[in-house]
């Protein structure tokens, strides 16, 4: 098997169980390893740590698997892998939900892998080499386990790039999806577009912090920002919002809402649906003197390395500060950022500040966190990355 030796001192992780080993950390690559190849990975002293796949194309140039020198990265591993993350999530699967995150990359032992199941599919994207090598056994064991109707890849990513991999969607198995699928969240109705929704189609990791956050709306107005195909919109709706405004940028996200209310049965009356930009859309209501009892931010991703955190920091001020000032007194504000880069002291303290800058004082009251399919690995801090704050203004 192709050897990797790392560098004195840069072993301390791989030892540790994370799985990244950066290409900084590399003393020597023995054996000519190509993207994608599994390799053993050694110390200085030529002491065995663990199995890992490779990719020189990379800054993680090795991301590993397997800690155990007598077990063989084989099919029967990665169907193993499988079997064990799907097998996790079945309690989660039932009459009132199915849609869930069936494996989730790093934080179930496959790097660069996430699959998420929408009713009758399942929906999959490829980050790695090291996974698109193996891909036919990953889907064979996922049809094995779950019979799906089709199974559709939508691996259009920038990280591929980093691979050396094209982006690729088709499918993988069976039926190609509708242009929507009808899923179950919280006992709510979604139509779903596997084919061309953003990221795999659905953001399942809200599924929790929807139903928290409507509890809070009975007989209040709202506006959900970011809105999407209207998780946060829906649920306050089921709980008896007075009146919803939602908003995002995308036409298509705001046909699939409105789409989504009437497949529920909602008072469409109560909504208003408005295709802006959030800062915008903001900054137009703060001047024509708007206020609501209950507002939700749930922008994308604004730090995607920390390089990018001061400057993701001061767009999140921002834009928290003009939520607040849009808020009555008593009012709460529901605010996310799913950016692994900045941790939740970090967010209190941007939130704090957005307050300052608002001239309010706010509390927090409760701490929002990624659901149980979505799993904190304890060697792997980094697949904590949704994180939230319920705030009250004074």
């Amino acid at each position: 098997m192709n050897k990797i030796i790392l560098n004195k001192g840069k072993d301390k992780a791989a030892w540790q169980l994370h799985p990244w080993v950066f290409s900084g950390a590399i003393s020597a690559a023995l054996g000519k390893p190509q993207n994608g190849d599994i390799v053993s990975v050694y110390n200085i002293e030529d002491e065995f740590i663990a199995y890992g796949i490779y990719n020189g194309n990379s800054r993680v140039a090795v991301r590993l698997l397997e800690w155990d020198p007598s077990q063989e990265i084989n099919e029967q591993w990665w169907r193993n892998r499988v079997s064990k993350s799907v097998n996790n999530r079945l309690s989660l699967l039932h009459d009132t939900n199915n849609t869930v995150r069936l494996i989730f990359a790093e934080a179930d032992f496959l790097p660069g892998l996430i699959a998420d199941k929408y009713a009758d599919f399942i929906s999959v994207q490829v980050h790695s080499a090291g996974i698109e090598k193996v891909k036919d056994i990953i889907v064979d064991q996922l049809v094995q386990l779950l019979q799906p109707k089709g199974i559709y890849e939508r691996s259009d990513l920038k990280s591929r790039e980093y691979e050396g991999l094209p982006d690729t969607n088709g499918i993988l198995y069976g039926a190609v999806p509708p242009e929507f699928v009808d899923v179950i969240e919280n006992g709510i109705h979604y139509q779903v577009n596997i084919v061309e929704g953003q990221k795999s189609g659905f953001y399942c990791d809200q599924r929790e912090n929807r139903a928290i956050t409507a509890r809070y709306t009975k007989d209040k107005t709202v506006l959900d920002c970011f809105s999407y195909s209207g998780g946060f919109t829906l649920n306050a709706f089921r709980e008896g919002a007075k009146s919803i405004t939602s908003v995002d940028s995308s036409g298509l996200a705001i046909e699939t809402l409105k789409n989504n209310i009437k497949l529920n049965g909602f008072d469409s009356s109560k909504h208003t649906a408005v295709q802006s930009d959030v800062n915008k859309y903001l900054r137009e209501l703060g001047e024509q003197g708007e206020k609501f009892d209950v507002i939700v931010l749930d922008p994308p991703k604004y730090a995607p390395t920390r390089s990018a955190l001061e400057k993701a920091s001061r767009a999140y001020k921002d834009l928290n500060r003009r939520g607040l000032m849009l808020l009555n007194s008593g009012g709460l504000l529901a605010t996310f950022s799913c950016s692994g880069a900045m941790d939740i002291d970090t967010f209190k303290q941007v939130i704090a500040w957005a307050a300052l800058d608002a001239g309010k004082e706010i509390q927090f009251i409760y701490q929002y966190c990624q659901p149980e399919d979505h799993p904190v690995r304890a060697s792997f801090p980094e697949s904590e990355y949704l994180k939230g704050l319920l705030v009250r203004v004074l």
